[in-house]
């Protein structure tokens, strides 16, 4: 999909009168530790970023170059996150939703003032939530502001990952993020879990622990 094009969900709903279009994406549902964590992004109409895109594609670096860039522009963000204990006690699915919908209403602009979309944008779920909304498959692939919450979702949960691996430094959390990488298992198989990992995602690992 060309960059232009990558506002063409939002330009149908400006078409429509609807003007503060939150944007939401997630990061950190599939990972053995951590919270999950989600974005929920407004942007000027018609702002087109040169190089966002799907978090996923991006080098760190450029994460981090364009997350400033998304901060300075934007005309508000919202961070929502729900801890390893609660996506125990429910599950991925649901917490993903709770952090969903704790972006929303966390929305605020620079100056901290709380602001209310009028429609939202989401990667491919759906909210029981009372604003108009459209889940929109691959939405980080398709739709500029979707790809814009994505990055700044990732920069926040990677340097929350940092501030965990100072707290628990048996288990690289930099270099991996929480994902399920070898190293991260074979030290989780060495030390057992730590107060942040997912109980409910070692099961297979915590059994093959020597």
């Amino acid at each position: 999909m060309g960059a232009n094009n990558m506002l063409e969900f939002e330009r149908e709903l400006w078409d429509k009168g609807y003007r503060n279009i939150a944007c939401i994406d997630e990061v950190g549902r599939g990972c053995l530790a951590g919270d999950v964590v989600a974005c929920a992004i407004i942007l000027p109409m018609e702002l087109l970023i040169e190089g966002v895109k799907d978090s996923k594609k991006l080098t760190p670096k450029k994460r981090e170059t364009l997350y400033d860039v998304i901060t300075e522009n934007a005309v508000a963000i919202g961070i929502g996150s729900v801890d390893p204990k609660t996506i125990d006690e429910l599950n991925i699915k649901e917490c993903t939703l709770i952090a969903m919908k704790k972006a929303i209403e966390a929305l605020k602009d620079k100056d901290g003032n709380p602001v209310t979309p009028d429609f939202v944008l989401i990667d491919a779920e759906k909210l029981a939530i009372d604003i108009p909304q459209k889940s929109i498959i691959k939405g980080d692939e398709k739709c500029h502001g979707i790809a814009a919450a994505s990055i700044i979702a990732k920069v926040y949960r990677d340097r929350k990952c940092g501030e965990w691996a100072k707290k628990y430094p048996d288990y690289s959390f930099e270099k991996h993020k929480g994902y399920g990488t070898k190293v991260h298992i074979d030290a989780i198989k060495k030390y057992g879990p730590c107060l942040i990992h997912r109980e409910s995602f070692l099961k297979k690992i915590i059994g093959a622990r020597k």
